[in-house]
Formats: structure tokens, sequence, C-alpha cells
């Protein structure tokens, strides 16, 4: 019993030794594939770094006291290659194959980019782990339309975490900006779930006509329209009282226009810049000296005058060239300019003004409650509903030329209750039951050596570890010991004694003993018997 319960024992101390062991790993990289799992385990072993496994292979566990230093020298050695995803990037084009073909080439700079994109996503804190895949059609300077090219992005998160906006549309641009002619519109981002986040808004900003940006802008405009109106009426009617929601059309065109205006200079001080260009030419009179062209010409008679049928003669005219030829007429030219003021101007709209507003606002019944506790709820007034719609429309910015609406409506509001929550008893608790499922385990095993211990151990021990027994006084063990058929010797006369002393009397009977054990013999059987001495 001693050597099974101590054997027993030390079964149980190793296995609990062995737990405790296990709990001074932790994981060295987690979400590893195949190739990079047999790549850390080659490496580790040539370090004589002992490891296990866990979650099926893919987390590799080293001790805890050596995880950092581990990481520091396997990152020197380019270990993990993908981090876990089994992605490679520029490095695919160190070693070039002979004789690839045009398409292999491509291909693999395809490969290499993806690759290089997917580690620079997975260096994001919430990711982790991501795959990108490029569609990048063959550019053919033959035809007349290409193919624009396209990507898509899947995202493994960490537990707990998300991604903002802000931070989607950045791995959107990462990508749209390693890709050339690659456009935003065209890339994906899908998460683990199959849910798709870079598309969130994409269909309602399509029927607008609006991209993601101008979107999100209009949602703010509507968003902070909505805070001024629940901030001016919940102190009015409460804040349950009340719901809101406005609607903002956003003129996102960008419009830039030119004028020139033509206007003179007025008022009595003005002046007027003029430009005057005068010629004057006077012609040869009666008392004038002769001129002309001197020679024959000049002394030619007049030409005489033909006289037509109808109508009065024409005058006799001089010959050409002659000093008569001119007249006694004088010529004068004048050219005035007046310069006015020209005034150019070049106006661009604001892109992203408010083009209309609209505005619904539901308040609900005002509550009474009598003396007895009684509640009772009444629509509000005429007049108060005016002052309720004033107040919104103070509160948007209300432009009746630009067509904005506002209306305010008052409606009792549907209470429903809800169901109190269930107080979870103490033992039911989550947190308690994983304690006690971690803790079962250890406290199984110490219960069972404890068994051991006690039922086993100890009393074997106990036996062992007994102090031998005293020996035993002269005269007190029979010599010999007699069967029923042994024919003892008749009745011996005993001669009568007196009465000793206890000692002497012990050793009177020790010595008859020795001299006639049968006597003695048939003596204890008699007794036995129920016989008297």
């Amino acid at each position: 019993m001693a050597i099974g319960g101590l054997a027993a024992l030390a079964v149980i101390l190793v296995v609990m030794f062995g737990g405790a062991s296990d709990a001074n790993y932790r994981p060295l990289f987690s979400t590893l594939s195949d190739k990079d799992g047999g790549q850390v385990v080659d490496r580790l072993t040539q370090m004589n770094v002992p490891y296990r496994f866990a979650e099926g292979g893919s987390t590799i566990l080293v001790p805890a006291q050596r995880v950092h230093e581990l990481r520091m020298k396997l990152a020197a050695a380019g270990l993990p290659s993908g981090n876990g995803a089994g992605g490679v990037g520029y490095e695919l084009l160190d070693k070039n194959s002979f004789g690839q073909t045009q398409g292999q080439e491509r291909m693999k700079v395809q490969r290499a980019i993806e690759g290089e994109l997917t580690t620079t996503i997975q260096s994001l804190e919430s990711v982790k782990t991501a795959r990108v895949h490029l569609a990048l059609p063959p550019q053919n300077g033959f035809f007349r339309e290409q193919q624009k090219p396209s990507a898509s992005v899947v995202l493994t998160l960490h537990p707990g975490r998300t991604l903002e906006r802000s931070q989607i549309a950045g791995i959107v641009r990462v990508v749209a900006g390693s890709v050339p002619e690659l456009s935003a519109k065209s890339i994906s981002v899908v998460d683990s779930t199959g849910a798709l986040l870079s598309g969130a808004g994409d269909e309602e900003a399509a029927g607008l006509g609006l991209d993601s940006q101008q979107l999100q802008y209009r949602r703010e405009v509507e968003l902070s329209h909505q805070r001024r109106v629940l901030a001016l009426l919940e102190p009015v009617v409460g804040r349950d009282n009340v719901r809101a929601s406005v609607t903002a059309e956003i003129d996102f065109s960008q419009v830039m226009q030119t004028a020139e205006a033509y206007t003179p200079n007025q008022g009595a001080g003005a002046k007027t810049t003029i430009r005057e260009q005068r010629s004057e030419e006077t012609g040869a009179g009666a008392g004038a000296a002769p001129g002309g062209v001197p020679g024959a010409t000049s002394n030619q008679p007049p030409v005489p005058a033909s006289a037509p049928i109808n109508g009065a003669a024409q005058p006799l005219q001089a010959a050409p060239g002659s000093a008569g030829a001119g007249g006694d007429g004088a010529r004068r030219e004048a050219a005035t300019r007046f310069e006015v003021d020209k005034t150019v101007t070049v106006t661009r709209n604001a892109v992203g003004s408010v083009r209309r507003l609209n505005a619904a606002v539901v308040v609900n019944h005002r509550s009474n409650t009598d003396n007895k506790g009684k509640t009772t709820s009444a629509p509000l007034s005429e007049k108060e509903l005016e002052q309720l719609t004033a107040l919104v429309q103070q509160g948007i910015g209300f432009n009746a030329e630009r067509g904005d609406v506002v209306k305010v409506v008052n409606a009792p509001f549907r209470t429903e209750t809800l169901p109190e929550p269930e107080q979870v008893p103490l033992w039911q608790q989550p947190w308690l039951i994983d304690l006690l499922k971690s803790a079962a385990a250890p406290l199984a095993l110490a219960v069972v050596a404890l068994v051991i211990l006690f039922k086993f151990v100890k009393p074997a021990l106990a036996v062992v570890m007994a102090p031998p027994p005293p020996p035993p006084p002269p005269g007190s063990q029979i010599n010999e010991v007699v069967d029923g058929n042994t024919e003892l010797l008749g009745p011996v006369a005993i001669q009568a004694l007196n009465a000793p002393s206890s000692a002497a009397r012990l050793e009177a009977a020790r010595a008859m003993a020795k001299e006639n054990p049968a006597a003695v013999a048939s003596i204890v059987r008699g007794w036995v018997n129920g016989g008297s001495a």
C-alpha cells in the first residue's frame, strides 16, 4: 500500500508540475501559415529553444522569459516572412528564371505589389491579417478604350477591434496610390465576416451623384443642425419627448463667373480722359496763287460742259491737275475718343453651400400628474406649436427665399416598458464559472493526492515506523502443546505449599512447568474447558 500510494502521489505531482510549466509558456507568433511555421520551428531547433504548439499548430509557444529575445532574433533573420499570411513582396523580383514569358513576369510583378500592400496594411494596430487582390488588365496601345484596374482588400481584425471611416478611407487611398490609374471607387474593402466596409454608403452616394467625402460632409451638416434643434427643444419639452430629423441639399458644383462692366465717370468733379485728333485742309480760291503741277497738263483749257437731254447743264470743269481744279472749298477732319471705366469681376461660388433645408420635428404630448398621482397626457396648443416652430427656424437658420421647410408635429409617443434584466446569481456568473473551470483540475488532483496520502501512505508508514514489542517475560511461553489424543500422565500428587509471595509463586510455577510440562498442560486444558484447578 505504501509503495502504490507513493507511486500515485508521484504521478499527480508530475502532472501538476507539468501544468505549471505549461503556464510559463507564452505565444511567440500566432496565425502562422504552414510555411512560416516550419521556418520558425527549424530556426528554434537550431537555437536549442524548447517550443510547443497551440490552436491546431498555428500558434507557437516558447518560454515566457525568452519571448522578446526570440522575436528580435527571428525578425533579424526575416522570419516570419509573411507575418502569418504567407505574403511576399518585391523579393520575388530578386530571382529571375531563365526563359520566363511576359505574362509570367507581369504576374510576378502583380504578386510583388499585392505582397507589399498586404504587409503595409497589416502594420495597422487593429488589423490582424490582410489579403489584397489586384485586377490589372494588360495595357495595349491598339485598344481605343483601356480597361481600368480594380482591387479588393479582405481584412481580419483583432478581437474587439473596429475600423473607423477615416481608417478605411486611408486603406483605400494607400491601395489607390500604389497602382497606376486605380481610382478609389474601384476598391472594395471587406472584413472577415463578408461585410462591405468601404461601400457602407456608396449606394446612397451613387444615387445622389456624390462621392464618399461629399456624402460625409452632407451628413455632418445634417447632424449639426439636428443637434441645434434638440439643444433648443429638450430643455422645453424634455429629453425623451422630442425627435428631430434634418435633411440638407448641398450644392457641390464649382462655378466661376467673369463679368466686365463699362461705366463712364460720373459726378461733378469727375474727369473723362479724352483723346482728340484734328486734320484741316484748305483748297485754292479766286485770289489764291496759282498752283498745280507745272507743265502742259496744267495749261490745258477747261473741258467743255456737256448738256444732258433732261436736267440742268453741268458746270465747267478745269483740267485735271490745274490750279482751278480744287476750287475754293476747305476739308476738316476731327476724331474724338472718350475713355470709360472698365471693371472685371471674377466670381467663384463656394463649394458645399446649403441649397435647401428640410426639418421635421415630433413633440410628445404634455404629461400632467394630479394630486392623487394619476398621470394624464394633453396635446400642445397652437400657440405653443408656433413658438416651437419659431425656435426650430431660428436654430437651423431658416431662409424662405431658398425654399426651407420646417414642420413641427405634436403626437403622443408610445412607451414600451422594457423587461428588467434578470439578476444572475453569483454561482452562475461567467467569471466565476471560468475560474472554477480553470481551478477544477488542480483541485481534483490535490484532493486525490490527499486521499492517497491519508488512506494509503500514512497507515503504511505508521506500521513501518511503529516501535518493536517488548520481549516476553521468562516462563510466559508454553514449550509444548498437545492435542486431545495425547495420553497424559495420571494425576500427580502435588505437595501443598505455603502461600509464598507473588514472586515466589511465579518462580515455583515456572519451575513446575519446566519439570512436568504435561501436568501443566493438563491444568491449562481444564481451565479452558471450564474445570476447576
